[in-house]
């Protein structure tokens, strides 16, 4: 697979929303994806294949020594391929020029494979409350 990967890529909300929808199996929903990708962000790896956005992550930052991996999707028709991989190893590779020491993901157990064994990731504990 020839999927082009880009640091900060161009997108816009429609075709974030559809893929990120598409991704985590829920209906899009209109949300202000580059405004805050712009406010938010230390930076995100998009990936198109010919033209049509496959596959994103998104890294907020503490502004210190900590990065955090959201929102990690690729188009269910390209699973597989190690494009989510790329993705992840593209977003870490960006932390670690920004100056991060620590990259964090929290995920499911069904992708415990995916980011452990493919990615390098460590496990670790974690919390989570659902404030809504």
């Amino acid at each position: 697979m020839d999927a082009e990967l880009q640091v900060r890529g161009e997108l816009t909300d429609a075709e974030l929303d559809a893929l990120h929808a598409e991704a985590f199996g829920h209906p899009p929903e209109p949300t202000p994806w580059r405004q805050r990708l712009a406010d938010h962000s230390l930076t995100w790896i998009t990936a198109r294949l010919d033209g049509r956005l496959v596959g994103f992550v998104n890294v907020i930052g503490d502004g210190g020594a900590h990065a955090i991996l959201l929102d990690t999707c690729v188009a269910p028709d390209l699973h597989g391929h190690g494009l989510g991989r790329a993705l992840v190893q593209g977003a870490a590779d960006e932390a670690r020029r920004a100056g991060c020491e620590w990259l964090h993901a929290d995920y499911e157990p069904g992708l415990v494979d995916f980011y452990e064994r493919g990615c390098g990731l460590r496990h670790s504990e974690a919390g989570l409350v659902r404030l809504r």
